[in-house]
């Protein structure tokens, strides 16, 4: 019964707070951003304030209207890339105005009255600018942002068990789907490596960064990481010592130059469901020494999903 009992407390607390949140922090991609946000500005307001002299700089005939309503455009744009810099909203809207910018470029060059050197100059200068927009834009839409996971389980095993398993880094892999391997490099350092589709792989050297025993691991990347990424279990005693509630918070921080779907080649298309879905596999295996699947089974699915794919949804 009591067993029973700790199971359904397993069950729920795994799936209670496991979800995915997109923290705020852009880095480059957020300098950049804001860089542009304040050339936007600075265009629009020339546009706005001199529009007969740009359009004598650019070799075009003066259309003072039309310039300066292009103005406002861009300052729009960038009071909003500067109010949402970890966002790729107005960037994208930058990049709609510079294709209606180049297609105005584009049909000045049939009028007598441009200077046709100058436009093209003014033409080459707006793509630059267009290529760094789409770029920026990329980098916020797919990633580079880093994502926090976490999970909750109760397991029916005494504290000191279960510090003990988890303490044994290479044990990991047994329950946390996406790593390969993990060896102990040192007193305190370890090298990871995580599986992706296609037979990729990727790695990362990391340290622990806490250790209190029965209570508390923790531990992060070393510079060099393909994946840098950072953590926290811990263990809380339950049922006078002979249960355990198990909490897991992990970190990870896509690099920029692959972003979201550089994790979701590593953790899958939904990582806070894969996260509750290994801790209740590290609570078979503490509480049975085996993990159960359906393949092969004639109900089964051939693909090895586990029931703890049904558990983890209801």
């Amino acid at each position: 019964m009591a067993t029973e009992q700790t199971a359904e407390v397993g069950r729920r607390n795994v799936l209670e707070g496991g979800g995915t949140r997109a923290s705020r922090d852009g880095r480059g991609s957020e300098k950049l951003a804001t860089a542009l946000g304040w050339f936007s500005i600075g265009l629009g307001m020339t546009e706005i304030v001199a529009p007969r002299t740009l359009a004598k700089v650019i070799g075009i005939p003066e259309r003072p209207l039309l310039t300066r309503l292009m103005g406002l455009r861009e300052v729009a744009a960038g009071v909003g890339i500067l109010k949402r810099p970890r966002q790729a909203g107005w960037l994208w809207a930058r990049v709609g105005g510079d294709i209606l910018d180049l297609a105005a470029l584009g049909a000045a060059t049939g009028s007598r009255r441009s200077k046709s050197e100058r436009v093209a100059a003014a033409a080459a200068a707006v793509a630059g600018v267009t290529a760094i927009d789409v770029l920026c834009a990329r980098q916020l839409s797919t990633g580079g942002r880093p994502v926090s996971l976490g999970a909750t389980v109760a397991i029916n095993r005494p504290v000191e068990e279960c510090y003990r398993f988890w303490h044994d880094i290479e044990n990991l892999p047994r329950f946390l789907t996406h790593l390969k391997s993990v060896r102990i490099a040192g007193e305190r350092q370890s090298h990871w490596i995580a599986r992706a589709p296609g037979g990729r792989t990727f790695s990362w050297s990391a340290e622990v960064t806490d250790d209190a025993p029965n209570q508390r691991i923790a531990w992060r990347s070393l510079e060099g990481a393909d994946i840098p990424n950072s953590g926290w279990v811990e263990f809380e005693p339950i049922r006078r010592g002979k249960g355990t509630i198990v909490r897991v918070s992990m970190r990870y921080e896509p690099p920029l130059r692959a972003g979201g779907p550089l994790l979701t080649a590593v953790l899958g298309p939904d990582p806070g469901m894969q996260v509750r879905k290994d801790l209740l596999r590290l609570k078979q295996l503490l509480e049975t020494g085996e993990i159960a699947t359906t393949e092969g089974q004639p109900a089964g699915r051939p693909s090895g999903a586990t029931w703890l794919d049904r558990l983890a949804r209801t």
